[in-house]
């Protein structure tokens, strides 16, 4: 089976907490929602841009959807789009790389290229 790869971003700090435990049980507002919320390739960008602007010291982590079986699923979000969500705690040992992104002059993440830039149309604003 193919590997598909979601993303998840959150601060550094709270990266580095869960190597040291071996499992990241996500942020305030993850805890709060009942999951940790994934994108995939096309959506992380936009996810980025409307919840996280000029936020440093991220990183993307990224997994692979396949490891998850019942536990991750597939739900209606923002612009009718199914978006991954996990239920339960990430193990660190399922993550396949992370890296940091950093922030451009716009306030804008600049990511890896295998991941699909995003930027507001004229008269979108971010928190539409």
């Amino acid at each position: 089976m193919s590997k598909r790869l979601i993303y998840h971003m959150c601060k550094r700090s709270d990266w580095q907490k869960a190597e040291e435990k071996g499992f990241y049980q996500g942020s305030v507002g993850d805890r709060v929602d009942g999951f940790l919320h994934f994108s995939t390739a096309q959506q992380v960008a936009e996810s980025a841009a409307r919840h996280l602007a000029d936020v440093e010291d991220l990183v993307l982590i990224t997994v692979d959807a396949n490891d998850f079986g019942p536990s991750l699923k597939w739900e209606l979000s923002r612009s009718d789009q199914l978006f991954p969500h996990l239920y339960g705690s990430l193990v660190v040992a399922k993550v396949i790389s992370v890296c940091d992104l950093s922030l451009a002059e716009d306030g804008f993440h600049r990511f890896p290229d295998d991941i699909v830039p995003w930027r507001p149309g004229v008269g979108e604003g971010i928190n539409d």
